[in-house]
């Protein structure tokens, strides 16, 4: 009965993470390499923008990639729509990662650190 109620356990737990719109990534889940390529080119590592902006970036697909994931401070956007609303003041960074039509992560990513005004 105890790995029942542990695989149980863990059902709920991938639903809340679900719930959430957060995209849990396994340990031993490595990053596809398909010639991918993401370049974020504004704001720029470093830059001071206000509470609200827009994300712009290069995505280059590979032979795996179908689309791209933004993260904020390492929490998926899901459904983001380009533009960053009422960021709290300080430090935020903002990552783009190319993923396949299943999700699955390649290895094309860039990671930049802002700082909000």
């Amino acid at each position: 009965m105890r790995v029942t109620s542990r695989i149980g356990m863990m059902g709920i737990g991938i639903a809340l993470i679900g719930a959430f719109g957060l995209t849990p990534v396994l340990a031993d889940e490595t990053p596809i390499e398909d010639g991918s390529k993401i370049v974020i080119t504004s704001p720029r590592d470093g830059d001071k923008v206000g509470d609200t902006f827009d994300l712009k970036y290069e995505f280059t697909k590979g032979s795996e990639a179908a689309h791209a994931h933004v993260y904020l401070d390492k929490q998926y956007q899901k459904g983001f729509p380009g533009t960053f609303k009422g960021l709290s003041k300080g430090p935020h960074q903002i990552t783009v990662t190319g993923a396949t039509k299943d999700h699955k992560v390649v290895a094309a990513t860039q990671t930049i650190t802002i700082e909000v005004q």
